[in-house]
């Protein structure tokens, strides 16, 4: 059974949604308004909780997280909190998947030259290509806490237009979008000083060799936000690298086509090696 709780992580309060026994598994959402834990990963935790501790928490500024925003170095502070997390919860060594934002935060952690995240096998969902430039980017990042917007995000989300025609589903993620902080502190995240330059557009160039754990690299068929490809661009880049695409899904995978993506993690999990214990054996 999946539960919902409330650790302090550096005096910050920090919600995060935990079920099952066995090695540990972190999962981290995606970051465009109103995501959280549960949104994201609602049909992969059971899954995976049947032979893995699943560890969902809500990032800095989502869900019931503290809305806290750092002007200078936001991705980074989001990454030093997981960090965090997982040494308050006892978490040395986990599997972690991420989705959109969590698997560019991800990326860039475990690209750079001392990685914080104690990470032993990663899986990226839909994060770490170039972000396209189309209107369904335009949804996600102009999003004026209406309904109406909120429907313009689910449909850049998505492969199927079922999403967006879903009332019920896209006032859900409404409701989430306008929780008290929760829009004040991601549209915050965008406030520029007026006159500084524009900032530098995404780039998913990054030193990948560095990564030195087994990587999946997950693309959606239907993906509106990457291009084509991508997935396996990156994966040529990582030694022992794999990539896959879900066919009939969007930017959110884990959501859209959720027996695929079940199937991809529990097959990548179980080919990753066994942790050792200080001494030497397997554990």
């Amino acid at each position: 059974m999946t539960g919902r709780h409330t650790v302090l992580v550096d005096g910050l309060p920090t919600s995060y949604l935990e079920a099952g026994q066995g090695d540990p598994v972190v999962l981290l959402h995606g970051g465009e308004f109103g995501a959280d834990a549960c949104l994201a990963w609602e049909h992969t935790i059971g899954a995976l909780a049947q032979r893995y501790r699943v560890l969902a928490p809500d990032m800095l500024g989502f869900g019931g997280s503290a809305k806290v925003v750092d002007f200078t170095d936001g991705r980074g502070m989001r990454i030093r909190h997981i960090a965090r997390f997982c040494a308050v919860m006892g978490v040395d060594s986990a599997h972690f998947v991420g989705n959109s934002m969590g698997a560019v935060n991800l990326l860039v952690d475990m690209t750079s030259e001392s990685p914080l995240l104690p990470v032993r096998s990663l899986v990226a969902l839909c994060g770490g290509g170039e972000i396209q430039r189309n209107e369904h980017v335009s949804a996600l990042y102009d999003y004026d806490a209406t309904l109406e917007g909120m429907r313009r995000i689910v449909a850049a989300l998505f492969s199927a237009p079922s999403y967006p025609a879903d009332e019920d589903y896209v006032r859900r993620r409404y409701e989430s979008s306008i929780a008290p902080g929760a829009w004040e502190s991601l549209a915050a995240a965008r406030f520029r000083r007026p006159g500084l330059p524009a900032p530098a557009a995404p780039n998913s160039a990054r030193a990948y060799y560095r990564i030195a754990v087994p990587t999946l690299v997950v693309e959606g068929g239907g993906d509106k936000l990457l291009p084509p490809g991508w997935a396996a661009e990156i994966a040529a880049q990582i030694d022992g690298g794999r990539s896959a695409v879900v066919d009939g899904a969007g930017h959110c995978p884990q959501i859209e086509q959720p027996a695929a993506v079940n199937a991809l993690l529990s097959e990548f999990f179980a080919g990753v090696p066994p942790r050792r214990n200080p001494g030497g054996e397997l554990r």
